[in-house]
C-alpha cells in the first residue's frame, strides 16, 4: 500500500475518532442542564414509560419566552420526549396503540395543543430550533387548557395522576392535563 494512502487512512480514523469523542463529550455537557430521565406508570398489565430531559427555569421567562407561544415545542430537552405503552389506550380521547410515539406540544397562554406522533427523532429540533415533527405522523392530538399555579415548578416534570386518567406536564407556573385512560 502506498505511503500516501496509508497517510489518508490513518488522518481520517483520527479525524473519526477525535469526532466521536467530541460528539459524546458534548451530549455529556448538555445533559449536565437538562438531565435525561425515565418516568414509569404501572396499572394492573398496563406500563406507560416516559423518557425524556428535564431542563431547568433558572430565573427564565419560560412560556411565551424560552418556550415561545405558538411554535411547536419536543416537550423537553435535548432528544425528543418518547412515549412507550404496553398495550392499547386513549390519549385525549383517540384511542392509540401500543407502541412507542414522540410527544409534542404547541403552546400558548391559556391553551395548548398536545400530540403523540409515531415518528422518531433523534434530537427533535433542527439547526435552526425549529421542531422536526411531521404532523403526517400524528396519532392523537388534545387541545387542553392552562392551569395556572401558584407555586413555580423549578424543573420541567412530566407524570400519570395517580389514578391514571392523566399525562401532567409541569414547570414554572403552568400545569397541563391531557386526559388517559386504558
Amino acid at each position: 500500500m502506498p505511503k500516501l494512502l496509508k497517510r489518508i487512512l490513518i488522518a481520517l480514523a483520527a479525524v473519526a475518532v477525535v469526532g466521536f469523542i467530541a460528539f459524546r463529550y458534548m451530549r455529556m455537557e448538555t445533559k449536565k442542564h437538562s438531565p435525561e430521565e425515565s418516568y414509569a406508570f404501572f396499572a394492573d398489565d398496563f406500563k406507560l414509560e416516559v423518557t425524556y430531559c428535564r431542563p431547568y427555569k433558572k430565573g427564565r421567562e419560560i412560556f411565551g419566552g424560552l418556550v415561545p407561544y405558538g411554535k411547536v415545542w419536543r416537550t423537553g430537552a435535548n432528544e425528543a420526549t418518547l412515549l412507550e405503552a404496553s398495550q392499547d389506550f386513549t390519549f385525549g380521547g383517540t384511542p392509540v396503540k401500543a407502541g412507542a410515539y414522540t410527544l409534542w406540544t404547541l403552546p400558548g397562554p391559556d391553551q395548548w395543543e398536545v400530540y403523540l406522533n409515531s415518528g422518531m427523532y433523534p434530537w427533535g429540533v433542527d439547526f435552526d430550533g425549529n421542531a422536526q415533527r411531521d404532523p403526517a405522523k400524528d396519532v392523537a392530538a388534545a387541545q387542553v387548557p392552562v392551569v395556572h399555579t401558584p407555586d413555580v415548578e423549578e424543573q420541567f416534570t412530566i407524570r400519570v395522576a395517580e389514578d391514571g386518567s392523566a399525562l401532567t406536564l409541569r414547570w414554572d407556573d403552568a400545569l397541563i392535563s391531557v386526559p388517559l385512560s386504558h
